[in-house]
This record gives C-alpha cells, structure tokens and sequence, in this order.
C-alpha cells in the first residue's frame, strides 16, 4: 500500500483566482453524450457528483456551444437562454454537495461542426468534415464573441463555479490563431495581434462580465502538431495575452483533431507532451495545467514536483476511476483502476454516436443505472470457471457485494488473453490492469485456484449456489491443406514467447488480433517499451520552440522482419479496428513496411511456403513463418457438462460468445452479472 504522503503536492491546496482548490487534479472535460439519453440532467449530476465526492480538484464538463453555429451536432448541447441555465442548476448543486468545484466548457466547434452550414474563421475547408465551412463576417466574430460572454454569465447563474473557454484541438478560437485556418484581411487576420485578438477579446470581455471571483480558465492549444500551426513564439505571446486579459488559469491541449500524430491513443507514452506545459510555464504567472496521457498519482506527482507544471488534467482517469484522488490520499494507490488508453469504449463511442463509458470501469455513465441494482439478501456461495476478463470482473465484483468467491483458473497465472494483449507494443497499460485485478483478488479474499481445471464433479461437491463459466476462447484453425506445417503457429504462442517468428512473415486474419501480432512482430524487444524520444523520432515530434506546429520528418525505422498480413474478405484491411486508434496503428505499422492483401483464398501450405491467391490470382509467399490469426471459438464444454447433469450455469465473456479479445463486453457482462446475484 503506497503512503499518502508519497503524493505531497499533487494533495496540496492551488490558490487559483478567488478560489482555492482542494488538490491541483483536475477532471478534464470530456464529450459523454449523455444529453442524448433520457433523464441527461440526472445522469450528468450523478456523472459529475460522484467524480467530486471521489477528490476531483476541479471538474469540467463537455462542451457547451455559446450559439447555435458552435454545437457538435444539430443536437449538441447549448447553453443560450435563462431557462437552459436554470436546467444545469441540478449538476452544480449535486457536485457543490458532494464537496466539488465545477466549470462549464464554453466550446465552438467552428469547422468541426457537423451541421448544415458550419461557419469558420475562413472558408477553408477540414479534412475531417465533408461539410465546407463559411467565413463569419467581421460583425459575427464580433458577435461570437460577445456570444462567450454571454454564455459564461449563464454558467454563472446555473451555480457554475467557472467557465473554461476552449481554445485548443482545431476548434474555432484555435482556427482563427494560426494561418492554417485563417487568411482573413480584417481586423481578425494577417498579423498575430490580429489573429489572437478573438480569443483576447473573450477572455478580457467575458472577465468583464462575470466579475472577479469566478473562475476563468483558458486551454490554450500547447503544441498544435499540424502543418501551419503555431510556432512556440506566438503560443507563448498568446498565454501570456490570455494573462493580461483575466484568466486564472491555462490548461494546456494537444493536437488538432486533424493532426496525423497521436496524442491520447495507447501508442503515445505515458506524459509525453509535458514540455509543452512546462514552456508556457516559464512564460506566466498563473497556473498552469499539463494533460493527456498521465494516469497515476505517482507519475501526476513527480511532474508537479518537478515545476513542469501546476496542476495536472485527467479526463480518461477519472472515467477508470471515479475515486482516483481520494484513494491516492488514503494510501490506497494500489486501488485505482487504471486507464489504460484504450478508447474503445470513451472515445470510440463518441465518435460513433453513443453516450460513453469505460471498459474497465461499466459503471461510468450509468451511475443511476448500477445504483439501482439491489443489494444482497444473503451470502452467497460462487464458483466462477476462468481469471480471464470476464471472470475477473465477475469474481471481483461479486466478493464486493459480500459473497463468498472461489475463482479457478487452469493455467498458472490470471488474466487469460489480457497476457497476450500486454505484450503488444505500446499496450503495456494492460500489465497495470492485470496489477489491480491481481490487488482486487487478494484484498477482497477472494480463493483463487491456480492451475486448477474445475470440473461438473468438483463444481458439484462444491456445494455452489452460483457457477458463472468464463472460460474464455480458444483459436480457430482454418482448414487449409498443410495446416500443421512446421511453419504454422498460433498467435498466442506467438505473443506469449512460446514461438520464434523468422524473417518473413504471413499472417493469416486481419482483425485486431492480426494488426497486434503484425505490431509485435515489426517491433524489436527494445522498442517495445517504446520511450518519449523514440516516440517524436518516429512520429516526428520537434520538441524545440522552431518549427510552428511542432512538426519535423519522421525518423526512418526499420523493422526486424517482413510481415504480410491477409484477409479473405475483399475491403481494405483494419475496418474493425478501433475508430480512434486505428489510424494511428496502421500509420506506425506503414511506417515499418508492412504489406496487406485482401481478397485471399488460401490453398496450401508447404516446404515453399503460402500458396493462395489474391482476387483470383495466384501466388506463393515465400515465408518463414505463418502465424494464424484466423479467429476464436468458444471454449463452453463445461457449461455442455454441466447442463448435462442438470446444474444452472451462467456463461459470460468469449465462452458465450467467441469474437475479438473484447474485454470491453467481457468485463461489462462479467460486472453486471455479479451485481444481479441476490
């Protein structure tokens, strides 16, 4: 158990303007939308209350646009009117009960904007929106502005205790700042007093409106990792302009959403981007706020010891866990789930149009649902087959609810297809996931059985009043003549370090199971604990103040091996992979040559190698190795025994359903199994 004193100034108070907070974490602001459900005001109340009375120094909420031009979506939140700031009054009051501190996003997406007409600073179009913007007239700018002031008033009468202005990401106040975006000629282009005088003008105009003891935080894009993006010079005249201005704060943002460079994906290691932070640091007087990628008090502390920044933003973190701070402070650190940057169920889901929530944590935005869930009536007695994702989450949650928890498992350590997960280049976060399972176990009690095949006749003298089988998945092997050449191997022996890959490489199966084992194999074992420095060479990253948007050329790499990597299907490889994080896995592995084919029939394997054809033509790989990576079947013989001899068994995870290693619905169906036992 790590001593809460191990975290001195992340748990020391920041005067910030006229307030002071309680610790220097903020809970940086994320989309939910959750205002797309029924009851959003409750759900967001419950959402943001529970952060607080977990330790959160400051909580921001997801964006609210100050006018109808500046909204996400046709149904994005607004904040324009009394009646709608009387509407948010339930959120500030539920989070001021709870002991928290509360500021509202004031956000115009500007070309983002996935509605009718966007507007923006020009009328130049975003690679990532098919929809061309309209330049704002002179007037309108004048008017947008006018528009924040007006917004952040009605933050202030909703019982906000501050507004943060988004100026970062690519969104509106960002476009008008750099000439990427901007070739105006009026009083809001050309020269860099003119191109900040937009976010100027509602900083110094929207302090003038709500009076000095609310809380006016600015996030200000640190680094905007695109071409024609800012040069340090001008970021740092432009904080120290917000300054001057009225603000009490700046929290820093990375990257534009068009930026080809990750920035919050698993690929990108831990902390990263705090240079940036650390140069505006240097050049004001306010606090100053580092983010994106720091997930442990461990790590939030040494940064702010270290003076690179005042306080550190957490937005994903506290989706993981709720109560980060408070277990921090209690010397309970080992507690904290972990984020492990997955985006598979935050970010992901955003941008598919679905309300968020945590693959580690199922709880996250639907606090009203899991509170609903009744509570034990008795002790109950479980067995639970399988200490892969699904049965962790089961057996765990299960022995907090109070009941009596045996967890068998047939291999020698927990974790199931998380062991293979982790040795993924770049997803060493799923070790820390394993970690805290592993913590969870032991300090709930919980009898773990290690290599341990539970079978109907012992589950049966067990005297179980509950068995959940998660047994968990096992490889599918295709039927191609020559299947069991030397040369063929599974992925999981592959990942696992039971097999060596040679030179050349197919791999058969282009889910995400085949990009990982693709990822691992055109890594080296150095580079997969990949560091800071590796990281900007290859995606190139230039950390100095010289070059605007912070870009150079990326470094050549050269991979170990030649890997091919085949689907039958005929699309364009890596469809199903995450919306967030695909992108930037295939632009690692194109880096690193990787060669995919579509439209594969397989025909044999032999001395010579693959031979196959490729929409309908054929030809031989001459490979060393072919590593299959062709799917799972369910692994449900016990739940068959079990039925057979008449006991109930409930089934969960890949042993009910065999697809992808999703953890995100094994550990979803694991938790709310376990909540409904009674």
């Amino acid at each position: 158990m790590q001593n809460a004193t191990a975290f001195p100034t992340l748990l020391s108070p920041l005067q910030a303007g006229a307030h002071v907070l309680r610790n220097r974490t903020l809970m940086g602001s994320m989309h939910t939308r959750l205002e797309s459900l029924d009851r959003p005001i409750e759900r967001l109340a419950a959402f943001y209350a529970e952060r607080a009375r977990g330790g959160a120094g400051l909580i921001v909420t997801g964006g609210y646009a100050p006018c109808a031009d500046g909204r996400l979506d046709e149904n994005g939140p607004m904040l324009v009117s009394p009646e709608q700031a009387d509407e948010l009054k339930p959120i500030t009051d539920a989070v001021h009960a709870a002991g928290g501190k509360i500021l509202l996003q004031v956000l115009h997406t500007g070309r983002y904007a996935k509605i009718a007409r966007p507007v923006g600073a020009s009328a130049i179009p975003s690679p990532i929106n098919p929809r061309a913007p309209r330049a704002l007239s002179t007037q309108e700018v004048w008017q947008t502005i006018d528009d924040y002031a007006r917004c952040a008033e009605l933050a202030q009468r909703a019982g906000f205790d501050g507004v943060e202005i988004m100026g970062s990401e690519g969104y509106l106040i960002n476009q008008f700042t750099v000439t990427r975006t901007n070739d105006r000629t009026d009083e809001f282009g050309g020269s860099m007093e003119n191109r900040h005088r937009l976010p100027v003008e509602i900083v110094r105009r929207t302090r003038a409106r709500v009076g000095p003891g609310f809380l006016l935080m600015y996030r200000i894009s640190a680094l905007d990792l695109v071409e024609g993006g800012a040069p340090a010079d001008e970021i740092l005249h432009l904080a120290q302009s917000i300054q001057a201005a009225g603000a009490d704060l700046l929290n820093t943002g990375i990257g534009w959403h068009e930026a080809r460079i990750p920035t919050i994906a698993y690929v990108v290691p831990r902390a990263a981007w705090r240079f940036a932070a650390a140069r505006i640091k240097k050049a004001v007087n306010i606090p100053v706020i580092v983010s994106n990628r720091i997930n442990t008090p461990a790590l939030a502390e040494e940064i702010l010891a270290s003076g690179d920044a005042d306080m550190v933003s957490m937005a994903r973190p506290f989706l993981a866990d709720a109560h980060f701070v408070s277990k921090a402070a209690q010397g309970r650190a080992d507690e904290i789930a972990p984020c492990i940057a997955c985006n598979q169920a935050c970010l992901d889901y955003i941008f598919a149009e679905r309300p968020a929530t945590c693959l580690v944590n199922p709880r996250a935005c639907h606090e009203i649902e899991f509170a609903q869930m009744p509570q034990p009536k008795a002790r109950r007695k479980v067995a639970v087959v399988g200490a892969g994702a699904a049965g962790l989450a089961c057996a765990i949650t299960a022995a907090e609810r109070g009941h009596a928890v045996t967890l068998y498992e047939a291999s020698s350590s927990i974790g199931g297809q998380l062991n293979l997960a982790k040795a993924v280049p770049g997803k060493n976060e799923f070790d820390e996931l394993l970690r805290y399972f592993a913590h969870s176990i032991e300090r709930h009690g919980i009898d773990l059985r290690l290599q341990s095949r539970a079978d109907a006749a012992t589950l049966a003298a067990g005297g179980y009043e509950r068995i959940i089988v998660a047994t968990g998945v096992r490889p599918r092997v295709p039927q191609i003549p020559g299947i069991t050449h030397p040369k063929v191997v599974g992925y999981a022996d592959i990942l696992s370090g039971k097999a060596q890959a040679g030179r050349r490489v197919a791999i058969i199966g282009a889910g995400g199971i085949g990009f990982d084992v693709a990822a691992f194999l055109l890594h080296d074992a150095q580079e997969a604990q990949q560091s800071v420095q590796a990281f900007f060479a290859e995606w190139g990253v230039d950390t100095s103040p010289n070059s605007p948007g912070g870009l150079k050329p990326p470094a050549p790499v050269k991979a170990p091996r030649e890997v091919t990597l085949l689907q039958r299907k005929p699309e364009k490889p890596g469809r199903s992979l995450g919306l967030t994080t695909g992108w930037a896995l295939k632009a690692e592995l194109a880096q690193r040559k990787l060669r995919t084919l579509s439209g594969c029939s397989y025909e044999r394997i032999d001395d010579e190698g693959l031979h196959l054809s490729v929409h309908g033509a054929p030809q031989t790989l001459a490979v060393d190795t072919i590593v299959l990576c062709a799917g799972q079947e369910s692994e449900n013989a016990l739940a068959t025994a079990l039925r057979a001899q008449g006991m109930a068994a409930d089934v969960i995870g890949g042993a009910e359903v065999a697809a992808e290693l999703d953890a995100l619905r094994a550990i979803d169906q694991g938790m709310r199994l376990a909540d409904s036992i009674t």
